[in-house]
């Protein structure tokens, strides 16, 4: 009878679990500060994740598929900078109209990104070498790149490339908010209406029985390491434009708050489970913390402890969970 009762909890959290918890966190914000529910916080809050909800797309595919990546923030860093620094180069030489200027940045961006997570990827397929050690190396040599990029020196003045992370369609809906809502549905979309979607799933879950299949494993994780590179290269812009800037020491941990994201919203870290939706929701949640903690005036160390605090727990859910499952 316990058993049976223990199950039906734990189905109806793997359900509806992470819905509770975010209407119960906000609930409780309210009741913490009237701040909080005014417009203008709930559109800074949406404004402030959208870079991160972007990175955490890609990432959940990853996760998905089995594989992961630490080089996120710096590669962000990276493309972000490079992006920020072309728009400006472009429109102060006079020669390129900002349409074009806006173009060839955007194209520069995702391509920056690509090639860092194809390099990324096909040493992961090619020699079959784990994804934390690998994408660890990227994160350096990225922020080391970003470095020698911009002699460690912000880039200011960058443009009206800006309106993309402060802009707003008819001073209501941020650019921001929009791009971000386009790349949920498109990721959505892949995961679940796409060959490269099946075979994530598939090689995340058995990757033995998904090879046994047809999956091509190598061409899979190559590909899915391509889509998150372009995604990647928009989150970059996002992030660097929100700033009016580009920072070379920014974005940092940013990955870390993408993959706590996707884990509170239900992706398995070993593989084979998420939705993008799931993911969207833990991301709030995380957002939503910081933003009561930052309302609250809580010193800016302690913010890092409770962040340090929620991933230990969004891991051990995951375990649990999981355990769960198998039992």
């Amino acid at each position: 009878m316990k058993d049976r009762n223990k199950m039906k909890i734990l189905n109806f959290y793997n359900k509806y679990g992470i819905l509770v918890i975010l209407i119960a966190l906000l609930a409780i914000c309210c009741i913490l500060t009237p701040n909080f529910y005014k417009v203008t916080n709930i559109i800074n809050i949406l404004m402030q994740m959208a870079a991160v909800m972007v990175l955490a797309c890609g990432i959940t595919m990853l996760i998905i598929s089995g594989n992961t990546d630490l080089s996120g923030g710096s590669c962000v860093a990276l493309t972000g900078c490079i992006g920020v620094g072309t728009f400006k180069k472009l429109t102060e030489s006079g020669n390129t109209s900002i349409a074009i200027a806006l173009l060839a940045t955007l194209a520069i961006a995702v391509f920056v990104g690509m090639f860092c997570n194809l390099c990324t990827g096909a040493v992961i397929a090619k020699f079959r070498a784990p994804a934390f050690i690998v994408t660890l190396a990227m994160m350096k040599i990225a922020r080391g790149a970003v470095y020698l990029y911009t002699q460690g020196k912000p880039i200011y003045n960058i443009g009206s490339i800006s309106v993309i992370g402060q802009g707003k369609i008819g001073n209501f809906l941020p650019y921001s908010i929009l791009i971000m809502l386009c790349t949920i549905l498109i990721a959505s979309f892949i995961l679940s209406k796409t060959r490269l979607g099946r075979h994530l799933y598939a090689l995340g879950g058995n990757e033995d029985a998904a090879v046994a299949s047809g999956v091509n494993r190598n061409k899979t994780i190559i590909k899915v390491y391509l889509v998150h590179g372009a995604l990647v290269g928009l989150a970059g812009l996002l992030f660097m434009t929100r700033l009016n800037c580009g920072q070379p020491n920014e974005a940092e941990g940013l990955e870390f708050d993408a993959i706590t994201g996707a884990i509170i919203g239900g992706t398995s870290m070993a593989g084979g489970q998420g939705t993008i939706i799931g993911t969207l929701v833990g991301v709030i949640i995380i957002q939503v913390i910081k933003n009561i903690l930052q309302l609250k005036f809580v010193q800016s160390y302690w913010q890092m402890v409770i962040t340090g605090l929620i991933i230990v727990m969004a891991v051990i859910l995951d375990i649990v969970t999981k355990g769960s499952k198998k039992n």
